[in-house]
Formats: structure tokens, sequence, C-alpha cells
């Protein structure tokens, strides 16, 4: 169960010899998918995205789409054309490897991976960049509908986590198609858009929760294997969340709440912005083990007096 504060993208028609782009993925957004970062719109050394906010980074020059968890990347999820148009590259023979070891390989003049680049009308491109290696199903000089599958979301090129990196450009120049003008003030809320439905942009959230015997570590809540459950004699029971788009102050509460109605809880104040954390926060077991019946996690998110997020779990012990 979810509930979250959401910002809307206003996606009015996009406007004349402007492209009209559809999702470019073959995933739920906000369930099975969510914007890691968008496109910065600092001019300077600094970074912000369309909305204001911290989902972004310097120079980050288009939307990464990703998945919660390498399990996630690792079922398959499809990369879609955004509009017809045709091929004019590919790249299909890099590693799926992220660039987070000392063994990653050199992929310089790669960084976008296996990847494909589509020609539109207008002087419009899309790239698609960080498929998995073998994936990619179209070739130089095809032409591709709306919704083609393209390939499937990777690790290849400059990545540390599973996503999708979508470049749109307009005569070489890229674009945000959350904020196709370039103009930014804030609030806009009638921005321009080139996206031909609404899309949901957070301006962050959780991604999972579980609950484990234990403190998880956080590759493993990365790689979609965290969530074990407790047992009524196991060490501890600790519940977790996976967040993005954190902010400094902050507030992330993990709420336990036992059989019988009484609950163990911690609210904790952010004190940095950051894409993704792992919070997390339980009790040993009391001796004797813990009692069966049903308990019940709650992650709740919040900035300032908004909830931005808030996910619910439950596990039962027999």
């Amino acid at each position: 169960m979810r509930a979250a504060l959401l910002i809307i993208s206003l996606a009015a028609t996009p406007a004349a010899g402007d492209i009209s782009l559809a999702f470019p993925l073959d995933c739920t957004l906000g369930e099975t998918c969510y914007i890691q970062q968008y496109m910065d719109h600092d001019p300077s050394s600094g970074d912000y995205d369309f909305a204001c906010g911290s989902l972004t980074y310097d120079t980050q020059s288009g939307t990464d789409f990703a998945l919660p968890s390498l399990a996630d990347q690792a079922a398959g999820v499809n990369v879609l054309a955004a509009a017809e148009g045709t091929v004019v590259g590919v790249c299909n023979d890099m590693l799926d490897i992220m660039q987070i070891g000392s063994d990653a390989p050199d992929i310089t003049n790669r960084e976008c991976g296996n990847s494909v680049v589509i020609r539109h009308a207008e002087g419009y491109e899309t790239q698609y960049c960080h498929m998995t290696k073998g994936s990619v199903g179209v070739s130089a000089g095809q032409a591709v509908a709306t919704g083609t599958v393209l390939g499937r979301i990777g690790l290849s090129g400059q990545t540390q986590f599973p996503h999708l990196h979508l470049s749109v450009r307009l005569n070489g120049q890229d674009i945000d198609p959350f904020n196709s003008d370039g103009v930014q003030t804030c609030p806009d809320p009638a921005r321009p858009t080139l996206w031909n439905t609404e899309i949901a942009t957070p301006a962050g959230g959780i991604l999972t929760i579980g609950m484990s015997d234990g403190v998880p570590k956080f590759d493993d809540i990365k790689a979609g294997s965290a969530d074990t459950g407790v047992a009524a004699d196991g060490p501890a029971m600790v519940g977790w969340g996976y967040l993005f788009g954190v902010r400094i102050g902050d507030t992330v509460t993990t709420r336990i709440t036992r059989p019988d109605g009484t609950v163990f809880d911690r609210s904790e104040a952010l004190t940095c912005t950051q894409a993704s954390i792992m919070r997390a926060f339980g009790k040993r077991t009391p001796q004797g083990g813990w009692a069966q019946g049903t308990y019940r996690l709650d992650v709740i998110h919040q900035r300032g007096d908004a909830i931005l997020d808030h996910a619910i779990a439950a596990y039962m012990i027999n």
C-alpha cells in the first residue's frame, strides 16, 4: 500500500512543430520504475532540475529512468522508441558492468554504453543509453514507430545502477522534455513539455521497504534480496526503507506495529542531500521470542509538513 505526494508535469499537447514523446519504457512509473534524475538547468557549477529541485547533478544532459533493483533489471524491462523516426546509430557490444570498482572497464568516449539514436522530424533526435549487451534489436537505417522495442535496460557504459538515460536534442542541442523552452522560473506549473501524456514527477520518495533479522547490507537492498522477513526466534526485528531524492531536513520515520497494537519507531531528520539512501530501525528479539501474529511496517518520507511517500507492508510470524 502506498500513499505519495506527487508533482505532476502538466503535459499539454506539444506545440506545432514540436516532437510528441511517449513514455520510453515498458514499466509502471512510480511502481516498477522511477525517475532518478532530471536534466540540469543550472548553467554554473551548481545544479537544479526543471522544478528547481535537487534530482539532478552538474552537467546531467538527460533524464534517468531507473529500476529499483538489479533483480528487476535481470527480469528484463524493454526500452521503447518515444516517437517515430529513423535509427541513425547503434551500439550493442558493451558488457554490463557498473562503474563502481577498480576492475571496471575503460569506457572513455563510450559512456552511453549500448545505445540507439533515432532521428525524428523537425531536427529532433532521441538517444537511449545503458542497454543490456545483445538486447538491441534495431539497426541503422531502420524506420521505427512509437513504441517499437529497442532493447532492454542494462548496466553498460557509465552506470552505477540499472537505468535508461534518455537524451532529447533539437538541432544538436540538449533539451529537457519536462521544460522544453529552457526558461527556468519557479514555481511554473504550466511549463511547456514534450510528453504526450501527464507524467508524475515526485520530488523524492520510497523505492522499496522490507523487514529482516538484522540491518541489511545496502548492496543486498539494491540487488533486491534484502526483504527476508523475521522468525519468532531470530536475533532481531529490523524494518528498513530504500529511498531516493532525499534532501537535508527531510524526515524518515520507520515504524513497526506489533499484533497487540503497540509500536516501536524512530524518526530521523536527514543531514544531507543524496540521490538514494537506506534507513533501518528495529529491536533485539525479546526473551521467549516474538509473539505470533501480523506485524505491520510503515516507512514515511516527509518534507516539512508534506508526506512525500508512505509505504506499508505486513509480515506474519507463526
